[in-house]
């Protein structure tokens, strides 16, 4: 298609002629001179559209979802993510539905048209890890729209052609672009290579179980014969994460062990001691058996991590794959080396494991979990209800291409 039948710029929701690629597009951008709240960090511009290489794929970004990855971007902490890769804006977004439009000419497996999901994680793919190995312990690896500036919150978004995945044809486009990166990351901390093993029967406790990735873990478990005990912020949210097929769900405001571990010895340690007992009675209350889980799949960081590795049993797993509520990480380690118990970090997933976990949404087995969507103006003010903890159970979508 030549170049004369098409705009240099759409507005959003106007779709170009299928394949016809503009000079320009709308997008968020974050710039080191404005980090700090959701808010301030996000500004709308008008931008190039970006040069795909011979590997990459250009997508009309339908939807796109939200989760911390743009909060962390837009807070440049722990570091900007214009240091890392060194473009001059950052578009973050790292979930994403959306039409393939153009492809570079080593792209085989996809064409202009297709209707695909984007899972996160780029690699190079010339490393023993990518050929053979776990590929997400290749040097290359990275996270799209986090450590790449070219995410899903602008109307196209670039790339590689390894991040592509069918849409599940069943799903409209919020729903498809709402749930792949928690998905893939629950099911890599549940069945990738170094993941515990997962035992019809056992036990699982889950944080943060009405949100992302803890709605996901709690499905997961179910599917696999194993019985979540859900954690959540508020009673206004048992009745999502019970609905997901918790066996039971404890409701973490009545009870007061959060926080950096204190000192062993003192009145505060033998308070915290008596609150974590407390919480873990709850637990056997939940599953009916004086029983601690097998395994605790751990996000929260700094505030429950002391908790997770006092209440999983002997031989158990603490999984995390992140530490929003702080990265200083104590426990008592008495309760560790004595039990055996083991911490595994864990970071998303490869593209097989990706590719695994979709099926699962395609053939009805996992439910994206779809909770709010917001328009594309909202964007900013969808990062603040997350930062916040003001969104309701489940996840989020934002709408770029597809209509309201």
């Amino acid at each position: 298609m030549s170049r004369e039948t098409i705009k240099a710029l759409y507005d959003i929701g106007e779709m170009p002629p299928l394949g016809g690629v503009p000079r320009l597009m709308h997008a968020w951008t974050i710039r080191a001179d404005r980090h700090g709240p959701p808010h301030r960090a996000f500004q709308r511009e008008v931008v190039p559209v970006w040069t795909i290489g011979d590997d990459e794929v250009l997508v009309y970004v339908m939807a796109a979802g939200l989760n911390y990855n743009g909060v962390w971007a837009a807070a440049g902490m722990p570091q900007s993510v214009l240091g890392i890769h060194g473009h001059p804006f950052h578009v973050a977004g790292s979930d994403a539905s959306g039409i393939v439009w153009a492809v570079g000419r080593n792209v085989r497996r996809w064409a202009v048209g297709d209707h695909v999901v984007v899972h996160c994680n780029q690699v190079d793919g010339d490393d023993e890890e990518c050929n053979g190995g776990d590929p997400m312990l290749s040097p290359s690896q990275r996270i799209w729209g986090f450590e790449t500036p070219d995410g899903s919150f602008s109307q196209y978004a670039r790339v590689h052609r390894n991040q592509l995945l069918p849409k599940p044809a069943g799903l409209g486009w919020a729903e498809a672009g709402c749930y792949l990166l928690t998905l893939a990351t629950a099911y890599r901390m549940l069945f990738g290579q170094h993941a515990p093993g997962m035992r019809p029967g056992g036990a699982a406790l889950v944080w943060g179980a009405a949100g992302g990735v803890g709605a996901f873990a709690v499905q997961l478990c179910r599917l696999n014969g194993m019985e979540a005990v859900g954690v959540v912020s508020s009673e206004a949210r048992r009745e999502f994460v019970t609905g997901l097929g918790a066996k039971g769900v404890i409701d973490r405001s009545r009870y007061d062990c959060w926080g950096e571990m204190p000192d062993v010895q003192t009145l505060r340690y033998d308070a915290w001691l008596g609150e974590a007992r407390r919480f873990g009675k709850a637990i056997w209350d939940c599953l009916g058996r004086r029983e601690n889980v097998d395994v605790v799949i751990e996000h929260p960081g700094q505030a429950t991590f002391p908790l997770s590795c006092y209440l999983v049993k002997r031989g158990g797993t603490v999984l995390f794959c992140g530490s929003t509520t702080g990265y200083k990480l104590t426990f008592d380690a008495r309760y560790v080396w004595m039990h055996q118990k083991r911490i595994q970090g864990s970071h998303f997933a490869h593209m097989k494991q990706a590719a695994e976990a979709n099926r699962l949404v395609e053939r009805g087995k996992v439910e994206p979990c779809l909770s709010r969507t917001f328009a594309w103006d909202a964007l900013p003010d969808a990062h603040e209800l997350m930062a916040q903890n003001r969104l309701p159970p489940g996840n989020a979508a934002i709408l770029v291409g597809a209509p309201a």
